[in-house]
């Protein structure tokens, strides 16, 4: 293995600050939003939906604009990340393996996170790239920033209809680490049955990918 490319929401990053964020700019109490949010991820819908059923006709990115003229934009702090995030890409990156961030994100996400030191070689985001996953296209770019063939490549996320399936379908390796809502959501579905690994923890990645014995089989 050489290369360990992240998705970033709900697999380094919590999202608790996100959509709380949302549902206070909106004025709306953090758990009605939250559960419109599964509602319509749910439904295969987009989770912009959400917001869209709070708000109809709203224009999101000039809500997204209006919060950040505001002062109550995008924001992210150590708090933010999983308590295993910082140890467990710095192992990676210290056994010898490029260890890069990319995920559907917006460009002030992956100016937020280049700001936070992370050890890691690079970030980038959908907005930043132009596309956003299952886009094939999104992947031959994980692939390329990866810097590494598909099959030295492992692309770790945890949703299985965004992350897990087209990062095999790309020939990618693919974990699938089990938390945030999307993880449990479609857990039991033959997209997340995909994946060459099954985690509850980065921890449980370093072992594989950069223990002593290195990658094993699935």
């Amino acid at each position: 293995m050489e290369s360990v490319v992240f998705d970033i929401g709900s697999t380094l990053v919590r999202e608790d600050r996100y959509w709380g964020a949302w549902a206070d700019w909106l004025g709306v109490p953090r758990h009605t939003l939250s559960a419109l949010v599964g509602a319509v991820v749910a439904q295969g819908r987009d989770d912009g939906d959400a917001i869209r059923l709070l708000r109809p006709g709203v224009d999101i990115d000039a809500e997204r604009r209006a919060r950040e003229a505001a002062g109550r934009g995008e924001w992210l702090d150590e708090s933010d990340l999983y308590p295993d995030v910082r140890s467990a890409l710095g192992a990676l990156r210290e056994s010898g393996l490029r260890v890069v961030l990319a995920g559907n994100q917006s460009q002030r996400m992956g100016e937020l996170l280049r700001g936070m030191g992370l050890p890691v070689d690079a970030v980038a985001t959908s907005s930043g790239w132009g596309v956003v996953k299952p886009d094939p296209e999104f992947f031959r770019r994980v692939l390329e920033f990866g810097g590494a063939a598909p099959g030295d490549t492992v692309y770790v996320g945890d949703h299985p209809a965004f992350d897990i399936r087209p990062a095999k379908a790309a020939g990618l390796r693919a974990a699938h680490i089990r938390r945030g809502p999307w993880a449990y959501l479609w857990g039991d579905t033959a997209d997340a049955a995909m994946a060459d690994w099954r985690i509850d923890s980065l921890s449980e990645l370093v072992e594989i990918v950069a223990g002593p014995a290195g990658p094993s089989s699935p």
